[in-house]
C-alpha cells in the first residue's frame, strides 16, 4: 500500500522498537510481539512489504545488521567466566553442536524433505540456541548455579557460530557436488583463513590504541563501530560470506583483551543491535508472503519441530556429555530446553535469500520453517523449564539472597551482616569509589550498570531472591524495580526512601511513591542518611527473639532512634522491613536493626554489670571501640582482659 522509501524505512524501525517496548510492558519474549506487528502489516493486511519497497537496499541491509550483531554477541565471549564448568561446556559447545547439526541435517532432510545442500545449512544454523530467550527463562526458573550457567553460556558461545556453520556446509556441499573446484575450495579455506587473522589483527590494533589512550573516549565506540563495517566489507568482498566470521573472531579477542572500556563499548553495542534486531526481525516476518506463513501448518514442518523437540537436541546433548560429571537429571533438563531466538530467524532469512539466488527452490521454506521451530520452542520450552527443573530437583534451593544496587559503608555494612547469615548477597554497581568498603568486608561485587542488557549475559542473577536497590537517585532506583519486578516478583523488590522533594525530578510525587517496589526499612531512610549514620558510629545489631523476650516486648522496650532493617526467619528466610508491611517475629527469629553506638555500649555495660555484679572491667570508651570494630590499642582491644561482645550479634544481651 505504501510505496515510499522513507515511510517503510520509518514504519520498520517504529514497529520494531514499539514491538520490543510492549513486550517489555506486557513482559512477553519480544519475537511474539514483533512477529504479529510484522506478520500483521505484512502477509496479512498487505500495508507494509520491506524486501519489495526497499529494493536493492533490502539485502545489504541484513548483511550489515547480521554483522553487527554476531559481533555484538562475540563481546562477551570472556572465556574466564567458564572455568568451573569448561569440561561440559567445551563438550557441548564442539561435540554436541557437531551431533546436532549432523542429526539437524538428516531431520530436514529426511523430514521436512529439504534437499541436502539446504538440509545441511539449516541444520547449522539451528545449532543455536537463543540467548536473548533462553536467558530471561533462567532467571524466572532460579535453576542450580551449574545447571543453569551451563545453558547460559552455550547459548551465548554457540549462537556466534551457527552462521559460520551454515556458510561452511553451503561451501562444502557445493564443493562436493562439483560446482565448486578443488581451488575453489582452497580458495574458500584461504579467504576465511585471512577473515579470521583479518578480525584478530584490527581487535589487536584497536585494543593497543585504546589502551594507551590514543583514542578519546567519546569516538571509541564510532571507530569501533566503523572497524566492524569496514573488517566486515573487506572480507566480504574477498569472498562473500567471510565476513561474519572476521566479525566474530574480532569480537572474541577483544572480550578477552580485558580493556579497561569494554563495558562503554559494550552498551553502545547494545543499544545498536537492540534497533537492528528489532527493525530485521520486522522487515523479515513484514516480506513473508502469505504461501510462506501458510507453510508453517505443513504436516512436514511440524513433524521437524518434533524431531528437533524429542530426538536431535536429547541425543546430542547425551551423547556429547558421556564422561562429564554431570548427572543424569542435569542431562536431563539440558537435552530438553533449547529455544530458538532472535538470531536464528534474522540469519535464516540472510541464508534463504542466498540459497534462492544459486537456485534451491525448496529454501523459501526456510524462514517458514525457522518460525516455526522458534515459536514452538519458545513456548514449550517456556512452560516446561519450570516444572521439569522441579521434577528433577534442579530449583536452587530458597535462600532468600539478596542483590544490592548501590555502595557505601551502610550498604557494605548490611551486606555483610546478610552475608553472615549464610545468605548469598551481592553488590552491582558501576562506581567502584563506593565499594571500597565491601570489597574489604569480601562481599561479592558485579560491576555494571543492572538496566544494561548484558547483565544478564555476564552475570547469574538466580540465587539472589530480594532485589534492593538503593542508589543515591530516587528516579534510577524507580527504573530498576520497574524493570525486574516481573522477574522478582512486587513482594522482592525494593528500593531505598525518597530523598527531599522529587519534583526536581520534573515529576509528581505520587508518581514517584506509586512506582514499583517497596520502599525499605522502617523508617524509610534515603541511602545517604543511612551512610551518615553509619559514620556517626551507628552498629548493625542482632536481636534474638525467645519465648522469654517476644517480639512484643522488643517494640515495647524500643525507642525511635534505631532502624529496623529485616528479620531474619529460624528457617531462613529473610523478611526486610518496610513502611506498611506488617511484620511479626517469633521465637527463633532474630530482628536486625541500624542502632545508634550510645544505646548499645549502655546495653552491654548493664549486661555486663548484672554478670560481675556492678563491676565492670571494660571502659565505655573500650566498649564503643569493640562495638565499632576499632581497636586503637591492638591486641583483642580489652588489654588483656576477658573478650567483649562482638560488634553485631546481641544474643549474650537477651
Amino acid at each position: 500500500m505504501f510505496d515510499s522509501f522513507l515511510f517503510s524505512f520509518m514504519a520498520v524501525a517504529a514497529l520494531g522498537i514499539g514491538s520490543q517496548w510492549l513486550a517489555w510492558r506486557l513482559r512477553l519474549p519480544a519475537i511474539v510481539v514483533m512477529s504479529i506487528a510484522g506478520l500483521l502489516l505484512g502477509p496479512i493486511l498487505g500495508l507494509l512489504n520491506p524486501q519489495q519497497q526497499l529494493g536493492d537496499f533490502f539485502s545489504p541491509i541484513i548483511s550489515i545488521a547480521v554483522a553487527i550483531i554476531l559481533f555484538e554477541g562475540s563481546l562477551n565471549l570472556d572465556l574466564r567466566e567458564i572455568r568451573g564448568f569448561f569440561r561440559p561446556v567445551g563438550r557441548i559447545v564442539t561435540l554436541g553442536a557437531f551431533l546436532a547439526w549432523i542429526f539437524g541435517s538428516l531431520a530436514a532432510h529426511y523430514v521436512a524433505g529439504l534437499s541436502w545442500e539446504v538440509a545441511f545449512v539449516i541444520g547449522g544454523l539451528f545449532i543455536v540456541t537463543g540467548p536473548t530467550v533462553i536467558l530471561p527463562l533462567l532467571r524466572q526458573a532460579k535453576l542450580k548455579p551449574r545447571v543453569g550457567a551451563i545453558l547460559k553460556w552455550e547459548g551465548i558461545i554457540v549462537d556466534p557460530f551457527g552462521a559460520l556453520l551454515a556458510l561452511f556446509a553451503f561451501e562444502t556441499i557445493r564443493f562436493l557436488k562439483g560446482d565448486l573446484s578443488g581451488t575453489g575450495i582452497l580458495i574458500f579455506f584461504a579467504a576465511s583463513a585471512f577473515a579470521g587473522i583479518l578480525g584478530w589483527f584490527v581487535a589487536w590494533i584497536l585494543g593497543k590504541l585504546f589502551e594507551a589512550d590514543k583514542v578519546p573516549e567519546f569516538l571509541k565506540s564510532p571507530v569501533l563501530f566503523a572497524a566492524v563495517l569496514f573488517v566486515f566489507v573487506l572480507s566480504d568482498e574477498i569472498m562473500h560470506e567471510t565476513g561474519l566470521l572476521a566479525v566474530t573472531v574480532m569480537g572474541v579477542a577483544m572480550a578477552n583483551m580485558h580493556l579497561s572500556s569494554i563495558e562503554d563499548i559494550r552498551h553502545f553495542k547494545e543499544n545498536i543491535t537492540v534497533l537492528l534486531v528489532s527493525a530485521i526481525f520486522v522487515m523479515l516476518t513484514a516480506s513473508l508472503s502469505v504461501d510462506t506463513l501458510l507453510a508453517i501448518f505443513e504436516p512436514r514442518i511440524i513433524a521437524f519441530v518434533l524431531a528437533t523437540l524429542f530426538v536431535v537436541r536429547p541425543l546430542s546433548i547425551w551423547l556429547s556429555t558421556i564422561g562429564t560429571d554431570l548427572t543424569k537429571q542435569e542431562r536431563t533438563l539440558v537435552g530438553w530446553i533449547a529455544p530458538r531466538g532472535i538470531v536464528a530467524l534474522t540469519v535464516s532469512g540472510y541464508f534463504a535469500s542466498i540459497l534462492l539466488e544459486q537456485g534451491y527452490e525448496d529454501a523459501e521454506l526456510l524462514t517458514a520453517l525457522t518460525f516455526a521451530l522458534v515459536f514452538g520452542t519458545v513456548v514449550v520450552h517456556g512452560f516446561t523449564l519450570g516444572p521439569l527443573a522441579k521434577k528433577l530437583n534442579l530449583v536452587a534451593a530458597d535462600n532468600s539472597g539478596a542483590l544490592i544496587v548501590g555502595g557505601g559503608p551502610f550498604i557494605a555494612r548490611l551486606a555483610a551482616s546478610i552475608k553472615e547469615d549464610g545468605k548469598p548477597v551481592a553488590l552491582m554497581t558501576d562506581a567502584w569509589n563506593d565499594v571500597f568498603e565491601a570489597r574489604k568486608e569480601g562481599i561479592k561485587v558485579l560491576s555494571g550498570d543492572i538496566l544494561s542488557e548484558q547483565v544478564d549475559y555476564r552475570y547469574d542473577l538466580a540465587p539472589y531472591q530480594n532485589l534492593l536497590s538503593m542508589t543515591p537517585m530516587d528516579m534510577y532506583n524507580a527504573h530498576i524495580c520497574s524493570d525486574f519486578v516481573h522477574d522478582f516478583g512486587p513482594t522482592f523488590v525494593y528500593r531505598s526512601g525518597l530523598k527531599g522533594d522529587p519534583k526536581r525530578y520534573g515529576v509528581d510525587r505520587d508518581r514517584l511513591v506509586r512506582s514499583p517496589g517497596r520502599f525499605l526499612f522502617e523508617p524509610a531512610h534515603p541511602v545517604g542518611v543511612l551512610d551518615s549514620r553509619i559514620r556517626n558510629g551507628y552498629v548493625v545489631r542482632k536481636t534474638p527473639i525467645t519465648e522469654r523476650y517476644k517480639y512484643t516486648q522488643y517494640l515495647r522496650e524500643r525507642d525511635e532512634s534505631p532502624v529496623l532493617l529485616y528479620i531474619l526467619r529460624k528457617d531462613g528466610k529473610i523478611d526486610f522491613y518496610s513502611p506498611g508491611k506488617e511484620l511479626a517475629a517469633e521465637p527463633g527469629d532474630l530482628v536486625v536493626s541500624l542502632s545508634p553506638p550510645d544505646k548499645t555500649v549502655e546495653k552491654v555495660k548493664e549486661k555486663l554489670e548484672t554478670k560481675t555484679d556492678g563491676k565492670v572491667s571494660a571502659s565505655k570508651e573500650q566498649i564503643e571501640n569493640r562495638l565499632n570494630g576499632n581497636d586503637p590499642a591492638g591486641g583483642d582491644g580489652n588489654g588483656g582482659k576477658p573478650p567483649l561482645p562482638g560488634p553485631a550479634p546481641e544474643s549474650a544481651l537477651k
